[in-house]
């Protein structure tokens, strides 16, 4: 009898990083149509009184946080920060044990989410944000694709660990 494949050998691995480079390209896509049709600050408006295709810059971290910051974190903290979640996540997509698949789609978008902000912040010292969500003043920053792989992911994760900590209670042998 042929056991069923494991999801940590390397063609469930090359399977991760094809997932990757997709989102990636999604993410590089939805940015370079912005920047190329949309002059920087424009907003055009998609769902009135809700939401709005917008065109900023982000030299921060998520939700522009850290934004007005000096040089020094800007252009060396934000970057090493990135690069070693980028780092974190691909070693844990390669040699972990086995993984859920909630997990292994965790890991996958918010590598894909990191590694697409962080060759903005390389290659331009920004990252361009877009989706403009709000209720009457009331907005949510922009953000944009890779935000969103990275948002989606850690909350997957937080619901992974949530639904196995409930597993491994009911699980657990009483006392005599």
């Amino acid at each position: 009898m042929q056991q069923a494949a494991s999801s940590t050998e390397p063609r469930f691995r090359v399977s991760y990083f094809a997932l990757v480079a997709a989102l990636i390209g999604l993410d590089r896509a939805t940015k370079t149509a912005v920047a190329e049709s949309m002059p920087l600050h424009d907003s055009k408006p998609i769902i009135g009184g809700f939401f709005d295709l917008v065109h900023t810059r982000n030299t921060g971290i998520a939700f522009s946080l850290f934004a007005d910051a000096g040089p020094f974190v800007k252009d060396l903290l934000i970057p090493l920060f990135s690069l070693a979640a980028v780092a974190l996540v691909v070693c844990l997509l390669w040699k972990a044990g086995p993984l859920g698949r909630r997990t292994q789609l965790s890991l996958v978008l918010i590598l894909s989410g990191a590694a697409g902000n962080l060759y903005d912040r390389f290659m331009y010292g920004y990252v361009v944000d877009f989706l403009d969500f709000y209720i009457g003043s009331y907005h949510w920053p922009a953000f944009n694709v890779a935000d969103s792989c990275i948002t989606i992911g850690a909350g997957l994760l937080l619901l992974d660990s949530f639904v196995s900590g409930a597993r491994e209670h009911r699980q657990e042998p009483e006392s005599a």
